[in-house]
């Protein structure tokens, strides 16, 4: 009898181990798939994917897996999830100025977890966090990762570093305040130190501030605030320690010595001349241009407490940076669809598609720079980017053509992060 109930036991303990091991298995199929890489449609696809990567990409009317939970979506359009390359996930575009002082330090950290939801819904299953306070943003990854909280994949800063009373410094305050960035750098050294300090706290990325800002006081976008010197330390360390480098860089001599310094990526490039174009192309940096949200700033930041002074910087080169995307665009520089997410509400990210079309891109050229350029600037094509086998089961489906009209990405009908279904109709 007692043989009995072991023999028992290890036959439902074998079932047990069989069933928690299976596989999770997504069949997805709508009217038409975009190929990002190509261009082109595939009609009628069939998407498999397994423990959240994809695993088949066939046609309507293939076998299924066996267990497999199917999702039909006739009339839709599948893309690859999209990937924005410039947020602050624990920001508030609803709050502005000096109105962030009525809630306390830990008040941005929960904020943080609706903004990721929204992010998620808008379809953007991948973000790149490019500055956070107080480590929230490794906080939010690593929450997400580990299914406690709903929202994208995200590739973290944490703290950016600036230049004592720069851009990324804390310039709002008199001095008895003491208020003042923890990663200031104002040396090689420093930048050096800063570096491996934010790598050791969950920096997967390095953002650094080269030149002034719209949204900070005292300065003004064009000025440079870092040297060539201090870029490159930054770059050179971040660089031997795996890490990709992000600039924050409006001004022309900024942008160009964050290039020659070897940043991989510039953040706003505003106010680029011909020769920082020609550079980007010869030494292959991507610009990350934020050209929606200045219809959001102009119309909503008064009301929302942004200074007076902010609002006028960011009227003086609103347009400027528009037609700059427009050149650098048609010269052949790389570009990465980066919104400066928080400056506007999250989840309104898609609202940039349009507005990159109205000045040059084709839709094919905006979608791209949002999932195969960004994943190549990401260092992940094998991660992000495409809906192709291997790659993780990031799937989102419009309902009809995004190509005849990319404001479609604005409301998708559908979105998929590794395979676990967020939305649907």
């Amino acid at each position: 009898m007692r043989k009995g109930i072991v023999a028992s036991a290890l036959v439902l303990g074998l079932a047990l181990g069989s069933a928690a091991s299976a596989a999770q298995v997504e069949a997805v199929s709508a009217a038409r798939l975009l190929d990002v890489a190509s261009g082109k449609y595939v009609d009628n696809p069939l998407v498999i994917v397994t423990d959240g990567r994809i695993t088949s990409i066939g046609k309507k009317g293939d076998a299924v897996p066996a267990g497999a939970k199917v999702v039909d979506l006739p009339g839709a359009t599948l893309l690859p999830g999209l990937i924005d390359m410039h947020t602050h996930i624990s920001a508030l575009a609803e709050i502005g100025g000096y109105n962030s002082l009525q809630y306390s330090d830990r008040f941005w950290s929960v904020v943080q977890t609706a903004n990721a939801k929204k992010t998620l819904n808008a379809g953007f299953t991948t973000i790149r966090n490019v500055g956070s306070d107080a480590f929230d943003d490794v906080g939010l990854r690593e929450a997400i990762d580990a299914g406690y909280v709903v929202g994208p994949r995200i590739v973290t800063a944490t703290y950016a570093i600036g230049a004592t009373g720069g851009h990324c410094d804390s310039t709002f305050f008199p001095p008895s305040m003491d208020q003042k960035g923890p990663y200031n750098i104002d040396s090689p050294d420093e930048a050096r130190k800063a570096v491996r300090t934010l790598k050791k706290y969950g920096a997967q990325v390095i953002k650094i501030c080269a030149t002034g800002g719209v949204f900070s006081h005292g300065d003004e976008p064009g000025q440079q605030q870092l040297t060539l010197d201090e870029m490159k330390a930054v770059a050179d360390e971040a660089h031997m320690a795996g890490l990709r480098v992000a600039a924050h860089a409006h001004g022309a001599a900024g942008i160009k010595d964050a290039i020659r310094a070897g940043i991989d990526t510039i953040e706003h490039a505003s106010l680029v001349d011909d020769e920082g174009i020609k550079l980007a192309i010869q030494h292959g940096t991507y610009f990350s241009m934020d050209i929606y949200n200045t219809d959001y700033t102009q119309a909503e930041g008064k009301k929302n407490g942004v200074l007076e002074d902010n609002l006028r910087k960011d009227r003086d080169i609103g347009e400027i940076q528009r037609q700059n995307f427009k050149k650098a665009l048609k010269a052949g520089v790389k570009m990465v669809f980066g919104t400066d997410a928080g400056v506007y509400p999250h989840g309104d990210n898609a609202k940039q598609f349009a507005v990159m079309v109205r000045y040059g891109a084709t839709p094919l050229q905006a979608i791209q720079s949002a999932t195969i350029t960004a994943a190549e600037a990401l260092g992940r094509p094998k991660d992000v980017g495409q809906v192709a086998v291997g790659l993780y089961g990031d799937i989102i489906a419009v309902g009809g053509d995004p190509l005849a009209d990319v404001t479609l990405l604005e409301h998708p009908v559908f979105v998929m992060k590794g395979g676990q279904v967020v939305r649907q109709p």
